[in-house]
């Protein structure tokens, strides 16, 4: 594996791979690798020549007051994991943005809501850094997990809105086995918030698979799931379209539907979704 970290270098390979017809997949990452992040590696490895993974805590993404410092960093857990997975590229930049950078990329819309509206201009710093790892890694794939279920709507309508030459593979939430999702920020929990934590899942399988046996009022589930959700705040608890992120007010047979929730324990914030539908 190969440990890159001028921009300047990434692009320089990356376009000379490119040139002969080598595909080149990417998993952008802001590093404290886990099971979630080495399922994104195993869905790529069979579908691309080149696998470069990036990371890089990038600070547009966090706004005044949020955990930019305390996001955990493991540069050498990172490195390990990554051998494991058969990655080509490392990519570990300590600054992603050239002196003068002044571009900014942000998809009207789909950012206002939910984790939007909670950390505003997030999806903003998200998009951007997404774009330009995109340009230096000229990637045909590029892969994320539904965790970050937003982040991945996002995506996808930036590389349609902008016809960018890549697809934006989806990889499904990974979990512990207490049911917590995966994510990086876990570390951050103590013993009883990990335990109060398991609460998001529950309550969200619970207004599943109340939709999937009839109640089809977003008021009645999301009313389900809020009670068995214990935590010290609730940013947001929704029921929205899985396309549009458009507030649900009551299913449809067929629809694609996902229930999201962000909450803070201490510290620290979590996000969890589930898939929803009235079948």
């Amino acid at each position: 594996m190969q440990t890159i970290r001028d921009p300047a270098e990434l692009e320089a390979l990356t376009s000379s791979e490119r040139a002969p017809g080598e595909t080149i997949g990417l998993v952008p990452t802001m590093g404290s690798l886990h099971p979630g992040h080495a399922s994104l590696m195993a869905l790529l490895r069979p579908r691309v020549d080149r696998l470069v993974v990036s990371v890089y805590v990038n600070p547009l993404q966090f706004g005044p007051g949020e955990d930019l410092e305390r996001y955990p960093r493991d540069l050498r857990g990172d490195a390990a994991l990554c051998r494991e997975q058969g990655v080509d590229v490392l990519f570990a930049p300590p600054d992603l943005y050239p002196d003068g950078f002044a571009t900014s990329v942000e998809v009207h819309g789909l950012t206002d809501v939910l984790c939007g509206a909670s950390r505003p201009g997030h999806f903003t710093g998200v998009a951007t850094v997404c774009a330009r790892l995109f340009g230096l890694t000229r990637c045909h794939l590029a892969a994320f997990g539904e965790k970050d279920f937003q982040q991945l709507v996002v995506l996808r309508r930036m590389v349609e809105d902008l016809a960018l030459p890549l697809q934006i593979v989806a990889a499904p939430l990974v979990r512990d086995a207490d049911g917590v999702a995966l994510s990086s920020r876990n570390k951050h929990l103590s013993p009883n918030e990990r335990r109060r934590a398991q609460s998001l899942h529950r309550a969200l399988s619970h207004l599943r698979d109340a939709a999937a046996a009839g109640t089809v009022q977003a008021d009645a589930l999301l009313d389900l799931a809020q009670q068995h959700i214990d935590a010290d705040r609730i940013d947001y608890l929704a029921l929205v379209d899985a396309h549009s992120l458009a507030p649900i007010t009551q299913l449809q047979r067929r629809q694609p539907a996902r229930a999201l929730v962000a909450a803070h324990y201490g510290q620290t914030r979590l996000i969890d979704n589930v898939a929803v539908e009235w079948i």
